[in-house]
C-alpha cells in the first residue's frame, strides 16, 4: 500500500464536503475554517527554526521569500497579492499574514501557483525537514497540488476585509457596514482595549441609538476606509473630527455571532468592559459571571474558561498502536493504556474552536495540544460504566519516527459527561479514517 500524509487525507474529505452545488463559497460555508487550518497545517508541516534568528519562522515568510528570488518577474498575480497582504494596515502577525494571503490566493484560484513556485524555489524548499515536510515529499507533493486544482476550480467569494482578527482566530466575526448621514456626533462612548476600539455605551436619543446600528460591545474596525486596528487612545475621535459634517462609513464587528453567542477572542475584552458597563448585558449565551478553573468545589466536574465548558477528567495514559487510526482499533488501543496501570492525572480538558488541549490541573502544565484534524477517530469504551473514552492521533510523541497512531485515553466523571465530550470532538472535526 503506498504511503499516505493524514493531513492529505483529512484534506480531501474536507473538501468533498466543501464543494457547492453550482454556487459560491463564502464565509458562511460549512468546512471552510476547517479547510482553511488544514492548509495552514501543511504550510507549516516540517518547517525548521533558524538556529540563531531572533524571529520565529512562518510560512508566510516562505511566500515572502519566493519574490525576493524571483528574477525573471513571473509571479505578478502572486506579487499583487503579497504586497496587498504585506501593506492590510489589521494584520499585525506573520500568522494574520499568512491566513490573509491564504484567503486571498482562494479568492484568486492561485494558491496552486503559489506551492509550484515553492518547490522550484531551493532556498525556501530549504527551510523544510525532508523527512516530515509535505514539499519534501515527492509521493505527497502530487495529490497535495491535485487538490490545490480541485480548489482552484470552486468560487470562493471571501469577505477579505473581514481580517481584523486572523492574528488570532480562524473564527471570524460578523462584519456590517453602518452608512452614516452627515451630523454632529453619533452618540458612542468609546474604549480602547487591546488595540481595538470598543463601543462601552450608546447615548440616550442620539443618532446611533435610533438608527440601532451598532450594540455596545462592538468593535469600530473601519471609518471611512480608515483601519482602527491597533489605534492609540483618541485615534477614533480624531478621525471622526476630521470627517465632521461628511457622510461616514462604519465597519463594525459585532460582538454575538450568526448564533447569538460570544464572539470568542471578545471575551477577555468583553468582561472588562461590563465591569465598566453593568448594564452590557451578554448572559446566558454570552460570558459567563463566573470565569476560570480555580477555586472549583471537590468532585466538581466542569468549570468555565474565556465563556467555554472545560472539563475536569483523569488522564489515564497514551499508547502506540500502529500505523492504523480506525474506529476499530479503540477497542485494543484502551486496553493496552490501561494494562500499563499508570497513575492517574486530574486534568483540565478544553475543547476549543480549533484544537483541543490538555492541561494538568494542579501545576498548569500543558500535557498536549492537538488539532482536530489530527484526530483520526474518537469514541468511548466498551465497558459497564461507559465514562472511558480515547481518540487516536497522528505522529505519535513517544516515536517520533514513526508514522503511526497513539491512542490517549482519559475517564470522564459520568457516562452522560463522557457522550458529551465525545460528541463535541466529532463536531469539531468530522470523524475521518486515515491509512498511512
Amino acid at each position: 500500500m503506498p504511503a499516505k500524509d493524514p493531513l492529505l487525507g483529512t484534506l480531501k474529505v474536507c473538501i468533498l464536503s466543501l464543494q457547492p452545488d453550482g454556487g459560491t463559497l463564502t464565509d458562511s460555508s460549512p468546512q471552510l475554517s476547517s479547510c482553511c487550518q488544514l492548509l495552514e497545517l501543511i504550510f507549516r508541516k516540517g518547517l525548521q527554526q533558524p538556529v540563531l534568528g531572533l524571529v520565529r519562522r512562518d510560512y508566510w515568510h516562505c511566500v515572502e521569500q519566493l519574490l525576493q528570488h524571483d528574477t525573471c518577474g513571473r509571479l505578478s498575480t502572486i506579487s499583487l497579492a503579497v504586497e496587498q497582504t504585506s501593506t492590510c494596515r489589521k494584520l499585525l502577525t506573520p500568522q494574520g499574514r499568512g491566513r490573509f494571503f491564504l484567503r486571498l490566493a482562494l479568492n484568486r484560484k492561485i494558491l496552486g501557483s503559489v506551492v509550484q513556485h515553492m518547490l522550484h524555489t531551493p532556498k525556501v524548499l530549504e527551510w523544510y525537514n525532508p523527512a516530515i515536510s509535505i514539499f519534501r515529499n515527492e509521493e505527497f507533493v502530487e495529490p497535495f497540488l491535485s487538490l490545490l486544482l480541485v480548489l482552484s476550480e470552486m468560487g470562493f467569494k471571501l469577505n477579505i476585509e473581514n481580517c481584523s482578527f486572523l492574528d488570532e482566530s480562524w473564527l471570524l466575526p460578523v462584519c456590517e457596514v453602518y452608512e452614516a448621514v452627515p451630523c454632529r456626533e453619533l452618540g458612542m462612548v468609546l474604549r480602547y482595549l487591546g488595540g481595538r476600539v470598543f463601543v462601552l455605551d450608546l447615548i440616550e436619543g442620539s443618532q446611533a441609538q435610533v438608527d440601532r446600528c451598532v450594540q455596545p460591545g462592538d468593535v469600530i474596525d473601519e471609518i471611512n476606509g480608515v483601519s482602527l486596528r491597533n489605534a492609540s487612545n483618541g485615534q477614533a475621535g480624531v478621525v471622526l473630527g476630521r470627517l465632521k459634517g461628511r457622510p461616514l462609513s462604519l465597519r463594525f464587528l459585532r460582538w454575538k455571532g450568526e448564533d447569538g453567542a460570544v464572539y470568542r477572542p471578545l471575551v477577555k475584552h468583553l468582561q472588562a468592559l461590563q465591569q465598566e458597563n453593568p448594564s452590557l448585558q451578554l448572559h446566558p449565551k454570552g460570558v459567563p459571571r463566573q470565569q476560570g478553573c480555580e477555586g472549583q468545589q471537590q468532585g466538581q466536574s466542569q468549570c468555565l474558561k474565556e465563556g467555554r465548558i472545560v472539563y475536569i477528567v483523569q488522564f489515564l495514559g497514551k499508547s502506540n498502536i500502529g500505523t492504523y487510526g480506525g474506529k476499530e482499533v479503540l477497542q485494543q488501543g484502551i486496553p493496552l493504556v490501561l494494562e500499563k496501570n499508570l497513575p492517574s492525572k486530574t486534568v483540565l480538558f478544553d475543547l476549543k474552536e480549533t484544537h483541543l488541549t490538555c492541561t494538568e490541573k494542579s501545576n498548569k502544565q500543558e500535557l498536549f495540544q492537538h488539532h482536530y484534524p489530527e484526530i483520526s477517530c474518537v469514541g468511548r469504551y466498551s465497558r459497564p460504566d461507559y465514562t472511558i473514552f480515547a481518540f487516536c492521533v497522528a505522529d505519535c510523541p513517544e516515536t517520533p519516527e514513526s508514522t503511526g497512531f497513539c491512542c490517549v485515553v482519559l475517564q470522564a466523571g459520568s457516562a452522560r459527561e463522557c457522550e458529551d465530550i465525545v460528541n463535541r470532538i466529532v463536531t469539531g472535526f468530522k470523524h475521518t479514517e486515515w491509512f498511512v
